[in-house]
């Protein structure tokens, strides 16, 4: 369960369907001491809002509410990381498609008209498959890049996105999402 306090830490993201997320699990291998993610912590974050208080939460949630977009198939491409030298996370990249560039859009907006403030940087979605140690071995996370800079998943259909809030259960764990919220995507 969540601590019981008057704020959350909250993102809006989009879930996957199960068989695109059995695909995500069986490429999570070849990277050693890679801190892999929980099957059910998988999504493809639209907008992080960061630490928010209830009354915050419910004006988010309204605006999120009024977000108009059809549903739409989507997939998963390729592979990256963050961090360039010293990789801090590995992913599976997104195909790029207008609606869904769309959609992380109205999800900003929504931060905006509830008053939150968020990051400015692009969005680039994509599906954090792990975390790395500072010591994790540069040419298994570059072979792990190459195996995977071909790959596509599945399409898989878009046609709903949640509020989720997280906390960290203890450390060096993954931490536990819960849906607060469900958007169905509608014209």
């Amino acid at each position: 369960m969540p601590p019981e306090t008057m704020s959350l830490r909250v993102f809006a993201a989009l879930p996957l369907s199960d068989t695109v997320a059995d695909q995500a699990c069986a490429e999570m291998t070849g990277v050693p001491d890679a801190n892999w993610r929980p099957r059910e912590n998988l999504h493809i974050t639209l907008c992080f809002y960061g630490e928010l208080d209830e009354p915050v939460i419910e004006e988010l949630d309204s605006a999120l509410g009024q977000v108009r977009l059809a549903p739409f198939e989507l997939r998963l491409e390729g592979a990256g990381r963050f961090g360039g030298g010293d990789p801090s996370a590995i992913w599976l990249g997104v195909e790029h498609h207008p609606a869904l560039m769309d959609l992380a859009r109205q999800c900003r907006k929504a931060a905006r008209q509830a008053g939150v403030e968020i990051e400015k940087r692009a969005y680039l979605p994509h599906l954090t498959l792990a975390y790395l140690n500072r010591d994790v071995d540069m040419g298994r996370v570059q072979r792990f890049e190459q195996r995977l800079g071909l790959f596509k998943s599945d399409p898989f259909t878009v046609d709903r996105f949640h509020l989720y809030s997280s906390w960290a259960r203890k450390p060096h764990t993954p931490n536990l999402y819960r849906i607060e919220t469900e958007y169905p995507l509608i014209a």
